[in-house]
């Protein structure tokens, strides 16, 4: 009698579209291990993923806004839930694997530092080596979860957590080496974008940084004037394309819509991420991080014992660079204070 996941297993051959990345034929684990008997291998992925400590850090650490007041700000946490939304949502209507896309979405920004990207620009900047979020959310599945060892996810997972990223570059890499293997990872990679430059448009119209009419006038009327217009704008856009694409071999988006896109960010990047309210605060983020670098870096005996390096052969600077790129913002506001300034005197 065929297991409950070998059940699963046929139905995907038998219903998603012959591009999608079938559970079956996954090219298999850093470790091999027993399969699961009840869940196909990349919704055992997901599960791991959500029970995993980096990920349910991921609510206190900074998206666009230093620790928001607000409720409704989004953090790295509501970020990732929003790529994943979208992911779907592609993923589904393109008869695509829905499992491996919200793994690897879920996963996407387990590597992030705290205080968003300023944290990932200080310490790209002080560690040797530099630092990039999407290499150590990788070295997080692989390394520093479940103490040490790792979550042991399958190489599509992997492949499209560390190719999720484009930072200021294209939103479709032009070296194909660096695009993601799977279509599922692909999705990944373009829901994210369309979940950033949305969530953070709309954060940033909420804070008063900016307002509806410092938005472009070409980007509104090409995307829509709302939050929800423009997600649907890019998410049809990028089925319409898709779609018309025999046989299927990239996810992306028009060229008129993706130069819209790229506007939008550009105009962010310029209005938002260091604009000088936004600036201030994460000059002053940079410097605890900076300094707790530092203060690690001069003696690593003051890191906790679970921190400290397990082996000779990995420098101690990248278990510094991994305690500090775990914190979240919180705590590393609290530890800095615990360190570096004083406490008062209790005198009775």
């Amino acid at each position: 009698m065929p297991t409950i996941r070998e059940t699963l297993e046929q139905k995907e051959r038998a219903v998603l579209s012959p591009y999608a990345t079938l559970s079956s034929r996954t090219r298999g684990r850093l470790i091999p291990e027993k399969e699961d008997d009840i869940r196909p291998a990349f919704q055992h992925d997901r599960d791991r993923i959500i029970h995993s400590k980096s990920f349910r850090r991921l609510k206190h650490k900074t998206q666009v806004f230093l620790s928001p007041a607000g409720d409704h700000y989004r953090t790295r946490l509501t970020h990732t839930l929003e790529v994943s939304q979208i992911a779907r949502t592609i993923s589904k209507a393109l008869g695509l694997n829905e499992d491996l896309t919200e793994a690897i979405a879920l996963g996407h920004d387990l590597g992030h530092t705290p205080f968003g990207h300023a944290g990932e620009s200080v310490l790209n900047r002080i560690v040797p080596g530099g630092f990039r979020h999407y290499e150590q959310s990788l070295r997080v599945v692989d390394t520093l979860e479940l103490e040490g060892r790792g979550l042991n996810l399958t190489f599509e997972v992997r492949d499209g957590i560390v190719k999720h990223s484009k930072g200021l570059g294209s939103i479709i890499p032009k070296n194909p080496e660096d695009a993601p293997a799977t279509l599922e990872g692909q999705v990944v990679r373009i829901s994210d974008v369309i979940a950033y430059v949305n969530h953070d448009l709309d954060d940033a119209l909420r804070s008063g940084i900016i307002t509806q009419k410092d938005v472009p006038g070409e980007i509104l009327s090409g995307l829509g004037e709302t939050h929800s217009k423009r997600i649907n704008t890019l998410v049809v856009d990028v089925l319409e394309t898709c779609l018309a694409q025999d046989p299927l071999i990239s996810i992306r988006f028009t060229p008129p819509t993706e130069d819209l896109v790229l506007r939008l960010r550009s105009f962010l990047y310029e209005r938002v991420y260091t604009s000088p309210r936004v600036a201030s605060d994460f000059q002053k983020a940079s410097k605890i991080l900076e300094d707790l670098f530092g203060y690690f870096m001069e003696d690593p005996s003051r890191l906790p014992a679970q921190w400290k390096p397990l082996n000779s052969d990995v420098p101690v600077h990248r278990w510094v660079c991994d305690f500090i790129a775990g914190m979240t913002d919180q705590y590393a506001l609290q530890l800095y204070h615990e360190i570096f300034l004083p406490r008062p005197w209790m005198v009775f």
